[in-house]
This record gives C-alpha cells, structure tokens and sequence, in this order.
C-alpha cells in the first residue's frame, strides 16, 4: 500500500470531518465594526460557515476610511494579519503601526484594539481560537 493511501486509510479512521472549502463572496457582510462601532466594516465570516464543531474563528474583516475595532479584552491568544491598508494596533496601551504582510501576535488578557489609518481601507485577517462555552 503506498504512503499516501496509509495516510488517506488513517484519516478516514480519525473520524474527522470533510473539509471545509467557503468562498468568501458567500459570507460577505456589511456592518459596523465590532467592540464600539466606530465607523463600518465588510465582514468575511469564514468559519462561520464551517460545519459545527469547529475550534477556530477565521475571518478578513476591511476596515472603512476611519474605523476602528475598538479597545476590549481578550480572553485568548488572536492574529491580526495584514492584506492591504495600514492601521495602529494597540495592545494594553502599546500602539504599533502595520502594513501589509505584518501581523500582530496579541496574548489572552490584553485589551486591544486596531485603527485604519491612511487613505485606503485596512483589509485584515482575524484568527483566534474558539472557547469552550461552560
């Protein structure tokens, strides 16, 4: 039996689930931005789609001219990651600037938060993992 149908034969027997393949034009959102409002955003809701259970949020979120996902705590580890614009990120009061290809690595307990800045929208990828519901 060759390598890869051992791999495929030890998969089918993990019991996990298909993948998952989403276009994003199919979640595509316009809505104020999260944690405040301040200004609109176009809403990718990647794994929202996912067919239940899933542990990990995915999402592109574009920042209009002048929004912000305001300053809110977080209770796990999250990735702002990049694609195009520029933006000031804050974490616990540190505010760095990212362009495209620059991601931020944000930790469980900071209070962060992200700006657009510039005259283009700031497209980002948004990754954290999913908490357990208790």
């Amino acid at each position: 039996m060759s390598m890869t149908m051992l791999l495929l034969a030890a998969a089918a027997a993990s019991g996990a689930p298909p993948m998952a393949v989403i276009d994003e034009k199919d979640v595509r959102r316009e809505e104020p931005t999260p944690h405040g409002q301040i200004g609109m955003s176009t809403a990718y809701r990647i794994s929202d789609a996912v067919p239940q259970p899933r542990r990990m949020e995915f999402r592109k979120r574009i920042l209009h001219v002048g929004a912000a996902i305001g300053l809110h705590p977080i209770a796990h580890d999250e990735v702002y990651y990049v694609l195009s614009g520029t933006g000031d990120v804050t974490s616990d009061g540190e505010t760095r600037k990212l362009t495209p290809g620059m991601a931020a690595y944000l930790y469980d307990g900071a209070v962060v938060g992200i700006r657009q800045t510039g005259t283009e929208p700031l497209a980002l990828i948004i990754s954290y993992p999913v908490m357990d519901k208790k």
